[in-house]
């Protein structure tokens, strides 16, 4: 493994270099065991510590298969899809793997006792299986987290309705928060050249989610003009949120929990913004009972800071907290787009505020490969920004984890896996200067500077 990093950082090495090295046995990776699923019992969520589920254990290099690609992981990050595995909710991944692992004999290495996680990732190929030609060895890239079979007809228009769609390092094994990746060759994209290996190992999951939720006609559909009330707007979904709205003539409502966030915002250039632990906004009276006066000062707030206008679409993903809320805001004829859920999967809603007024609540799950490859083009080009706060150890990934599920984070807390520190990976040094500011936005007053000038 020390000849794999040494011939990487060394920026000299070919393509035909990498594919003569040697392959380890076996790599570090970040685990969660099935003997420990039980680890947590009786416990409330929010009391769950990652720090004692997540592992960094060596696991055997898996075995490359057809269409496949093993990558050598230079840097990751931490999505929510880390923080549900490490404390086994809503189900331990386990079934996942025990369900993928029935379907074909090369999909049976992923059911295995223990499941290498994350969906992030950049690094460089090393090997590619049978039938890969738009790949190859030395290539950087970065991987989108769409594991899809394509061989049903439901996939074929929308490759996340395909019947067999998983998700990467969630619901199949050998993910991106390791040294080493096995990935489908179709989740491979370029790497965006201005960034860093930490930097570029952001975005992932997060933007193309994003984009599919509030850019694509599969989501929101999005366009100028529109209000986007926007839940947790310098957090890891939010903050690219915020900025495809931006991008896109939207104006941005962006709702954060502190200062802090609420300068973030400011500093990407949203004007309307709400910090709702400042103004106490209490949406539900008790465990069981919602406020709807709380809703009504909430969407007053809004319509003072959009020149009366309620928003055309709310990006919601906290879920059961602000759900109720989130519905009742929403213009006539406007739309609610949702995923993921962080506070609690039962939503509820009073009815008469969607049906009487014709609103639309849209499902949405990550995105489709031509989705991840647009929101990938738009980070490449510079349009949209990694917003990275902080990057761990591999070993330290528990903590990246616990901070993740504490809200004590802003942006994307990235992993470094084989680069032996921040700042590396850098080939556009020209278009970085022209963005250095934006790239930097979400690290910590004072902090250091993550790439080398």
């Amino acid at each position: 493994m020390q000849e794999i990093v040494q011939t990487l950082i060394s920026g000299e090495a070919t393509g035909t270099d990498i594919a003569a090295l040697r392959l380890p046995e076996s790599y570090r990776g970040v685990v969660v065991r099935k003997e420990d699923v039980a680890l947590f019992e009786g416990m409330a969520s929010a009391d769950k510590d990652p720090r004692k589920s997540l592992r960094v254990e060596e696991v055997p290099v898996p075995e490359l298969g057809p269409g496949e690609a093993l990558v050598a992981v230079m840097a990751s990050s931490v999505n929510y899809n880390t923080v549900w595995s490490s404390i086994f909710e809503p189900l331990p991944t386990f079934g996942f793997l025990e369900r993928y692992g029935r379907t074909s004999a090369l999909a049976a290495r992923h059911d295995l006792p223990y499941h290498v996680l994350g969906s992030d990732l950049a690094g460089v190929v090393l090997r590619t299986g049978p039938g890969v030609n738009a790949w190859k060895p030395g290539d950087e890239v970065v991987a989108h987290c769409l594991s899809v079979e394509l061989e049903s007809a439901d996939g074929h228009d929308d490759t996340m309705l395909d019947p067999a769609q998983r998700i990467w390092g969630f619901e199949t094994n050998f993910g991106g928060l390791a040294e080493i990746a096995l990935v489908k060759s179709n989740q491979l994209m370029p790497k965006p050249a201005h960034l860093t290996w930490e930097e570029a190992a952001a975005p992932g999951l997060v933007n193309s989610t994003a984009y599919r939720q509030l850019v694509s006609r599969n989501g929101a559909g999005m366009k100028q003009g529109d209000n986007v009330l926007i839940w947790g707007a310098s957090g890891g979904l939010g903050s690219y949120a915020t900025q495809l709205a931006l991008a896109g003539g939207a104006n941005p409502v962006c709702v954060v929990s502190s200062p802090r966030k609420a300068e973030i915002c400011r500093g990407m250039g949203a004007e309307a913004v709400i910090d709702r632990s400042a103004e106490d906004y209490r949406f539900w009276s008790d465990e069981h009972t919602q406020n709807p006066r709380e809703w009504k000062r909430f969407g007053a707030r809004i319509r003072e800071l959009t020149g009366g206008e309620d928003p055309d679409i709310v990006f919601e993903h906290p879920g059961r907290e602000t759900f109720g809320a989130s519905v009742y805001v929403t213009r006539k004829g406007g739309t609610i787009v949702t995923c993921a859920s962080t506070s609690g999967f039962t939503h509820e809603f009073d009815n008469r505020y969607l049906w009487m007024n014709l609103k639309r609540i849209v499902g949405t799950h990550f995105a489709n490969y031509r989705e991840a490859w647009e929101a990938n083009r738009l980070i490449a080009k510079g349009k949209i920004h990694p917003t990275l706060s902080k990057t761990y150890r591999l070993e330290d990934t528990g903590q990246a984890a616990y901070d993740v599920h504490r809200n004590l984070h802003q942006g994307k807390v990235g992993v470094l896996a084989l680069a032996p520190e921040e700042g590396l990976g850098v080939r556009d040094h020209e278009l970085r200067a022209r963005h250095r500011e934006a790239i930097d936005r979400f690290r910590a007053p004072g902090a250091e500077p993550a790439a080398t000038p």
